[in-house]
């Protein structure tokens, strides 16, 4: 890999998907980004995963969903409060809904399946990022909800493990403070929980 590549996801920052706009990548493109996403560690090749890539017409049905839902647990919602949730999922031009497909009487723990659907979305991003596109990856309430889950297909007992936005940023996203590399790695000579 160039020095100017790994610089791209030296840099890589999320872009807020309210600042992502048009244009988003186009069927090549996204082809592209996807094969990568699923390039992925995968212990046993089980694929624990699925990728639904939603256009605009499911954008906006989501989008429906969401409201709906939203309102029927808070009474008390504000009408912008609901239409705020009638657009979450179309904010950027790509939405790709990242879920689990766990193999729970397989040997790889589930833990390694589910690392696995947490390595796709990150590959979604830096693919995105490498392609020159800004996108974002949110969970929210909206994964976390069985009847969102079941407008998706999704059964209950799996994961949302991710909504992936993907557009062009409207602006160059601000930096935000990381974390110094030296302050959360650690080299070892020796075992540090062994006595020499």
């Amino acid at each position: 890999m160039s020095v100017d590549r790994l610089d791209v996801l030296i840099k890589r920052r999320s872009v807020v998907a309210k600042n992502l706009g048009e244009p988003g990548p186009d069927d090549a493109a996204l082809e592209r980004i996807l094969r990568a996403g699923v390039r992925v560690p995968d212990h046993g090749k089980l694929g624990p995963w699925r990728l639904q890539v939603l256009g605009r017409p499911a954008q906006m049905m989501l989008g429906d969903v969401l409201a709906e839902v939203y309102a029927a647990d808070h009474a008390d919602a504000r009408d912008d409060q609901v239409a705020f949730e009638r657009a979450r999922p179309a904010r950027a031009p790509v939405l790709i809904v990242v879920s689990s497909r766990l193999h729970r009487d397989h040997k790889i723990p589930e833990i390694e399946q589910l690392l696995s659907c947490g390595a796709v979305c990150q590959n979604l991003l830096n693919a995105a990022a490498l392609l020159g596109f800004g996108a974002q990856w949110l969970t929210e309430w909206p994964a976390y909800d069985r009847r969102i889950k079941a407008a998706l297909n999704v059964p209950e007992n799996e994961h949302i493990v991710g909504f992936i936005s993907i557009g062009t940023p409207a602006e160059a996203p601000s930096e935000r403070s990381r974390p110094d590399v030296g302050t959360v790695v650690t080299m070892h000579d020796a075992l540090p929980g062994v006595e020499p």
